[in-house]
């Protein structure tokens, strides 16, 4: 998987080098959380929290929306992981609390350094933070410069605080104590962090060589060829400075992120490669169709925003409705975890099947609330003579929702409370769409609640 980074400070997504000098800085940060969703999880960090000068919570807080997020900088408590949890952020990274160590350990000396005990892996805090947010939430981030004296070994030494404090942690052994709480390692390479002089490749590979769950690497990281080489090892690759800059492409990141080498029907492709499955569904999750498809295929999905495919029967590219208009708008691309099968989620134009059906495993769309403002927004957008629907102002539908809502109330049998809360719905939803509301929206607030 390829993670694009978006890394906070006064507000604004900032590109620094080696942590500290500011090399480039935007803005519209939910537009880029947006934009790099297409391709893989966006890692939020907040830099500010991070170094303890502040917040930047009220910009995260729309990007947990727009976008699927691991979130980290700063999260230093059980609770401030829990609400960014509840804010929709899907995993949480910790650095510098999982190796402080517990205050117990460390009142045992009044001296100051890493050899004195004030650095260790903190169980206690790492056993606590699985059991409020789940170990398949939890990212640990195992910072690391190389070792003064190390040679050529290529040993690394964990590093906090920043980036500024070094704990006298060695990487390898540490990453072995924290895996058994954490479902990935961010292992960033310090040493050539925003430099773009190519990562070393060392300790990714003592990383992966010494503990089972994934790993993702960042640091350094300014070619196609070393993304091919990490992904190569079962790593994913985070990446910054290098997209900010334009050296590399997150559409091309994640055509070299594939394993082609395992494709299917080599002796069909344009090359001497594979091809990869890829299964389209829509946004509410139902399964629309799977093709196969080569890199170019990819290439041209992210280009045109439109679902491309290869013909293994006419050898060629195709672009699904190119010719009917039933198109698929690319919203996002996930490999799966052995990056040899592709999912994309996609917004249908019309029927998918060439049989007329909206999609080729069954004969009719299930009805969803989706679905049901899908309906409501077309007919707003393109109001046909006699809707009701286009009649409904907001003055109007908030009369029938207090309307429906009162006879729901009154209702007594099961077939009545199904009537009445069937017009309540659509009325509520006719209000949502008139508000821009989308019912994602709404199933995020629930989901925010149920994790509080």
């Amino acid at each position: 998987m390829i993670i694009a980074s978006i890394d906070l400070q006064g507000g604004k997504v900032v590109q620094l080098k080696q942590g500290s000098e500011l090399v480039l800085q935007r803005d519209k940060a939910p537009e880029l959380a947006e934009e790099f969703d297409r391709y893989g999880e966006v890692a939020v960090i907040d830099l500010d929290a991070a170094m303890g000068k502040g917040s930047n919570i009220e910009v995260l807080r729309p990007l947990l929306r727009k976008a699927c997020c691991r979130v980290g900088g700063g999260i230093r408590s059980l609770a401030a992981a829990q609400e960014l949890v509840s804010l929709g952020a899907e995993k949480i990274i910790i650095g510098s609390p999982a190796f402080r160590a517990p205050e117990k350990q460390a009142a045992k000396t009044t001296d100051t350094g890493p050899a004195c005990g004030e650095f260790a892996v903190n169980i206690p805090f790492l056993e606590a933070m699985v059991q409020k947010i789940g170990r398949e939430r939890l990212i640990i981030a195992v910072d690391a410069r190389s070792q003064p004296g190390a040679g050529g070994t290529g040993a690394y030494e964990i590093v906090v605080d920043g980036w500024k404090t070094p704990t006298g942690l060695d990487l390898i052994e540490s990453a072995r104590a924290v895996e058994p709480y954490a479902s990935e390692l961010l292992f960033t390479c310090v040493d050539r962090e925003g430099t773009m002089t190519g990562i070393d490749m060392r300790p990714v590979k003592a990383l992966r060589e010494a503990v089972s769950c994934s790993i993702t690497v960042a640091g350094g990281i300014s070619s196609l060829e070393e993304i091919e080489a990490i992904a190569a090892l079962g790593c994913d690759v985070q990446i910054g400075m290098a997209l900010y800059t334009g050296k590399i492409s997150l559409a091309d990141s994640f055509v070299r992120s594939l394993n082609w080498k395992k494709g299917a029907y080599a002796e069909h492709s344009v090359t001497a490669e594979g091809l990869l499955p890829l299964i389209a569904q829509s946004p509410d999750g139902q399964v629309l169709m799977t093709g196969f498809v080569n890199r170019e295929a990819v290439t041209e999905s992210f280009k045109r925003a439109k679902l491309c495919f290869y013909s293994r029967t006419r050898h060629s590219l195709w672009m699904k409705g190119e010719h009917s208009g039933n198109t698929l708008t690319l919203l996002r691309m996930r490999a799966d975890c052995d990056r040899d099968a592709i999912l994309a989620t996609v917004e249908p134009a019309g029927p998918v099947c060439h049989t007329g059906a909206f999609s080729c495993f069954e004969t009719g769309r299930r009805y969803t609330w989706e679905h049901l403002r899908a309906i409501i927004a077309e007919r707003f957008r393109n109001p046909a003579p006699g809707s009701y629907t286009a009649t409904l102002d907001d003055e109007l539908v908030r009369e029938k929702i207090m309307e429906e809502a009162e006879e729901l109330c009154e209702a007594k049998t099961r077939d009545e409370i199904i009537w009445e809360a069937a017009d309540l719905l659509y009325f509520t939803t006719v209000l949502m769409t008139r508000s821009g509301i989308r019912v994602e929206d709404v199933l995020h607030e629930l989901d925010r609640r149920h994790k509080k």
